[in-house]
């Protein structure tokens, strides 16, 4: 990698050829000037969670099935080949593309370090943990990533850096900077890096530390011992312990007595009130835009007439985002407010739709109709009689549009999605304490040590608990605490992290079986033909 492609991809917002004497010796200690500084380098991932890091992460796991309509929304098979494990490093390169937005991020934080003091400085210190999450999404997404801990001079070249190197990198920048990173959570700190985003994220570093440090894309790869679970339990315990963050406070719904309430976390007024976010992209449908995930879990006709919401969307919708089977059926316990956040019923072969009250978020009585014909989901999807298998066609008529149940789990402001070109304005969670809990649970299965009276057991059923389901009488599985993960953290893009840590990543689901692949070198995904044009020096990931 070039210096050159390295200035490209920060854009017009950082010169990486200003001679490192101009660069301030202080910290500003203006609020002012702090924001404006670092909230490119902070935020860089905005754009990218917002549509293409979504679609990617969500087709590639068992969530969801990238389906098309008679070529509506087959985009050159895009999504469907994520759906399918046949990743095309060309056809796809809108989803790849995010290499560069995540490595922009990168670029923008390191000239920010030497301004503001260095690598030992404590006003770095936050700079410097979003660098390595940024660093720990390329890892986890590519394997073998650069370590750019410095801007580079002219002419410098940059080799991909071995993934179990860059595992070790990230844990050592962490450590270094954790106790240099704010402890104050507040609106203030609400989406940047803190200590407890530093904690967070060196727990998911230490749950998959076999993945990231062995050849996960071997066929023999097995998760096996792992020195580091001790390590996410203290991580996990620092969090526990702060009194900061809890599964309840902040989501408090009037439609529902006024108790926290699981769907109202994600709702379009959530924001740094929200006691179970410990990091979080904010979105904005006016000033902090990019996020769109109604647009394409909405059903293809959901916007016409009587359609999903009890005010008509005026901008159309893609509908392509349909749930397999095997996920929904998980939505399946009774009591479940979980069970809500999708259209659809875990434990029926067909669902009738009916209106969503676009104030609450509560299914009403209002039938949803389309040219005067009720519509019924299907939680099984059947593509079109004769339509080419890959392309996950289900034809452009009413039992097309029908296959799969739907997510409403980011419920969207309609009346913002119609005036801002389908913009939203959720909240998207990046860490929360729920999965603390449960990524403790786990740590402990594989056999971690216990710490604190915590028990396996005793962090499931708190989940279980807040979300109304019934709790577990005996220690979870492992099995049990994946299925857990899927209804707990939907659309929240760690699905795809935990089939791979869990050994379920070529297990079958939707139509992977019948018309993809199930290589283990597609727990790799391949560098987009962009990334590979503007590094000649980078080798392709092996099987593409």
């Amino acid at each position: 990698m070039s210096v050159a492609l390295l200035g490209l991809l920060a854009g017009s917002c950082t010169d990486l050829d200003v001679d490192v004497k101009s660069y301030y010796t202080e910290y500003p200690n203006s609020e002012i000037a702090l924001e404006a500084k670092t909230a490119d380098a902070y935020f860089a991932f905005r754009g990218a969670l917002g549509r293409r890091f979504d679609e990617g992460n969500s087709m590639n796991s068992d969530e969801y099935t990238g389906v098309s309509f008679d070529g509506d929304y087959y985009n050159n098979g895009d999504c469907a080949n994520f759906s399918l494990h046949t990743i095309n490093y060309d056809n796809c390169k809108n989803m790849l593309n995010v290499y560069n937005d995540i490595m922009s991020g990168i670029t923008r934080c390191n000239p920010l370090i030497i301004e503001f003091g260095g690598d030992d400085a404590a006003a770095s210190a936050p700079l410097r943990a979003v660098r390595a999450f940024y660093h720990f999404l390329l890892m986890d997404h590519w394997g073998d990533t650069p370590i750019l801990d410095h801007p580079l001079e002219e002419g410098e070249a940059v080799d991909r850096s071995p993934r179990a190197e860059v595992a070790k990198w990230i844990e050592q920048e962490l450590l270094a900077v954790r106790d240099k990173c704010p402890e104050a959570v507040s609106a203030s700190t609400y989406g940047k890096p803190t200590r407890w985003m530093v904690d967070a994220l060196l727990a998911k570093l230490y749950i998959n530390w076999p993945v990231y440090t062995k050849d996960v894309t071997s066929a023999s790869w097995a998760y096996g011992e792992n020195e580091k679970l001790n390590d996410c339990i203290a991580a996990c315990d620092r969090l526990i312990q702060s009194g900061h963050f809890a599964l309840a406070g902040g989501d408090e719904n009037p439609n529902r007595g006024g108790k926290s309430d699981f769907k109202k976390k994600f709702f379009y007024d959530n924001g740094p009130q929200i006691k179970d976010f410990i990091y979080a992209m904010p979105f904005d449908a006016i000033t902090q835009t990019g996020l769109t995930y109604a647009r394409f879990r909405t059903w293809r006709r959901g916007q016409n007439g009587n359609g999903l919401y009890s005010v008509e969307m005026t901008k159309s919708v893609g509908g392509n985002f349909a749930l397999t089977p095997e996920f929904a059926a998980l939505f399946n316990l009774p009591g479940d407010r979980r069970n809500d956040c999708i259209v659809g019923d875990g434990n029926a072969e067909t669902f009738d739709v009916y209106q969503y009250d676009a104030n609450t978020g509560e299914k009403t009585s209002v039938r949803n109709t389309y040219k005067d014909e009720a519509v019924t989901f299907t939680r099984s999807i059947t593509l079109k009689e004769g339509a080419e298998s890959a392309e996950l066609n289900c034809g452009a008529d009413m039992k097309g549009w029908c296959q799969g149940y739907r997510s409403i789990k980011f419920f969207p402001n309609i009346t913002q999605y119609n005036e801002y070109d389908r913009n939203q304005s959720n909240d998207v969670p990046i860490f929360r304490f729920a999965d603390v809990l449960l990524m403790k649970a786990e740590a402990i299965v594989r056999g971690g040590s216990a710490t604190n009276g915590d028990t396996p057991q005793s962090l499931f059923n708190q989940i279980r608990s807040y979300a109304g389901a019934p709790t577990l009488s005996a220690t979870p599985t492992l099995q049990d605490i994946l299925d857990e993960r899927g209804r707990e953290f939907l659309d929240e893009h760690w699905r795809r992290n935990d089939l791979i840590r869990f050994g379920d990543f070529e297990r079958p689901w939707g139509f992977k079986t019948q018309y993809g692949s199930n290589d283990p070198k597609m727990r790799l995904w391949p560098l987009s033909i962009d990334v590979l044009n503007n590094n000649t020096n980078w080798k392709q990931n092996p099987g593409y």
